[in-house]
C-alpha cells in the first residue's frame, strides 16, 4: 500500500457497500420478466416478478413454492439458464463511480443475494469487476437473507468498518431495511421501486450514479 492510498484511507474514513441488481448492474426488469412468467406459469398469478424484489431463491421458494419441490426442480435449471444469458449492463455511471473510490483508497464491497453461479456469469461479461472492489461477498456468505442486516455487519467486518462509517447503495425494500438495520447510512437507487417509495427509508435517493462524487456522501 502506497502512503498516497493510506492517506486516502484515513481522510475518508468511510466503507461502502454496494447490492449487486439494481445498483451496480441493470438487470432488474430482466429478473421481472422471468419471475413474472413463472409465477404466471407455476401459481397463476400476474405481476409476480414485483412481489420477489429482493428477495433470494431459497426465500421465494420458501413462500411461494412451500411444498412444491417438482416445481422447484423444473425452476432451477430455467433461471440458471436465464441468467446466463443475461445482459449485465452497468448502471450508468456505477463503474466510473466505483473506480473513483477505489482510486481514492476508499473500501468498497459487493454485498449481494445472488449465488456464486450466478456471479460467474457476470465476471464473464465483466472481468474487471473483481478489481473494481476489495471484496465480493455472495449468498454463500451468509446465513441469513435480506432484510436481515447480516451481510451488511459481515462486509463492515471484513473491510473494517463501522455503521458510522458504512454506506450502503441499495435498490430492494429488503435491501434498504438491511442497510438500516446495520445501522448504516443509505443512499438508495430508484431503479426497482419509486423514488416517492424508498425516500422515507434512506438518507438520500439518486437516479443513478451519474455525475455523483465522492464528496456528494458526506
Amino acid at each position: 500500500m502506497t502512503l498516497s492510498s493510506r492517506k486516502s484511507l484515513k481522510t475518508y474514513n468511510m466503507v461502502i457497500l454496494f447490492d449487486f441488481d439494481g445498483v451496480i448492474a441493470d438487470t432488474e426488469n430482466q429478473y421481472t420478466f422471468f419471475w413474472n412468467r413463472i409465477g404466471k406459469e407455476y401459481l397463476g398469478l400476474d405481476g409476480f416478478g414485483h412481489t420477489i424484489k429482493g428477495q433470494t431463491l431459497v426465500q421465494i421458494f420458501a413462500k411461494h413454492f412451500n411444498g412444491m419441490e417438482r416445481e422447484q426442480e423444473e425452476i432451477i435449471p430455467q433461471l440458471h439458464a436465464y441468467e446466463e444469458a443475461m445482459s449485465y449492463e452497468y448502471i450508468p455511471g456505477a463503474a466510473e463511480f466505483m473506480k473513483a473510490i477505489r482510486k481514492a483508497g476508499i473500501r468498497s464491497a459487493i454485498v449481494t443475494s445472488s449465488n456464486n453461479e450466478k456471479m460467474s456469469h457476470v465476471y464473464k461479461a465483466h472481468p474487471e469487476l473483481t478489481n473494481m472492489v476489495d471484496v465480493i461477498l455472495t449468498s454463500e456468505h451468509f446465513s441469513r437473507s435480506k432484510p436481515d442486516p447480516e451481510c451488511f455487519l459481515k462486509g463492515m467486518e471484513i473491510l473494517g468498518g463501522t455503521p458510522q462509517t458504512t454506506i450502503v447503495f441499495e435498490d430492494s425494500i429488503h435491501g434498504i431495511n438491511a442497510g438500516r438495520s446495520a445501522g448504516a447510512k443509505v443512499i438508495g437507487l430508484a431503479t426497482t421501486n419509486p423514488r416517492e417509495i424508498i425516500s422515507p427509508l434512506c438518507n438520500r435517493v439518486i437516479d443513478d450514479f451519474t455525475g455523483l462524487s465522492i464528496e456528494d456522501l458526506f
